[in-house]
């Protein structure tokens, strides 16, 4: 028997006054119809109940001492990530994989896509776009690493030989090289040098590393960062001498 309108707006009207402080969605009415639930939310949001933070996205806050409570910005990515190729950047990359402890002020992510819905992510988080569309079957430490190769020199606490040894380690852990050497070609070439260069450290063989040092302009040099105490740094055209 079809539930009427006015039923599936008490309904939805009452999961959201009980549910607490949360995000809510159409897919968390799956089991009332879909149009009905659209105009329910959107009255709810015209009554002050919930507040619309994007298309189908509604939050229902709750009074502080300081106003109306914000959704958690965690929470908020990972809705995001639901539509949108979303990855750990800058320090929240660097801190994942154990290169730094510290947290940035404002959060800060990348994405493959030309933007984010700034309700989602938040207003003051810092947004990479355009990352190479390859980035989309990465897994999020897969993409920190790359996203931490591309700028090694200011988001780490390690000295240089700690940063490499660690960067060693992720990149022995099962899988991770050949993942990263299959979207290498859609890196730039100072990332493509260094995987290079790090690959030869974890003993891969020559024939595997060929299609990088192909791709590289072989008057062009490099800087390597933290990296440049890598022992075969020059080899893999780095700038200046090992530090």
């Amino acid at each position: 028997m079809p539930v009427g309108k006015k039923s599936v707006a008490r309904v939805v009207q009452s999961r959201v006054k009980t549910g607490g402080e949360r995000i809510w969605r159409f897919d968390d009415f799956g089991d009332l119809p879909f149009v009905a639930v659209a105009h329910a939310l959107s009255r709810l949001a015209k009554e002050g109940v919930v507040r619309r933070l994007s298309k189908g996205t509604y939050f229902r806050g709750r009074d502080t001492a300081f106003g109306p409570s914000h959704p958690n910005p965690e929470a908020m990515q990972r809705l995001a990530a639901r539509t949108h190729d979303v990855f750990p950047a800058g320090l929240a990359a660097a801190g994942l994989l154990g290169f730094t402890t510290q947290s940035g002020a404002r959060a800060e992510v990348s994405t493959s896509a030309g933007s984010l819905p700034r309700k989602l992510v938040g207003k003051d988080t810092v947004v990479h776009t355009r990352r190479p569309a390859a980035w989309a079957g990465l897994s999020d430490r897969d993409a920190a690493l790359l996203d931490f190769l591309r700028r090694p020199n200011r988001i780490t606490d390690l000295a240089p030989e700690e940063a490499t040894r660690r960067t060693l380690e992720l990149l022995s852990e099962h899988g991770c090289f050949k993942r990263l050497l299959a979207v290498a070609g859609t890196e730039p070439p100072r990332v493509r040098a260094l995987l290079g260069a790090l690959g030869e450290r974890i003993g891969k063989r020559p024939g595997v590393l060929a299609g990088l040092r192909r791709s590289l302009n072989p008057l062009t040099r490099f800087d390597f960062g933290v990296y440049a105490v890598l022992p075969n740094a020059r080899e893999w055209q780095a700038k200046g001498d090992r530090r």
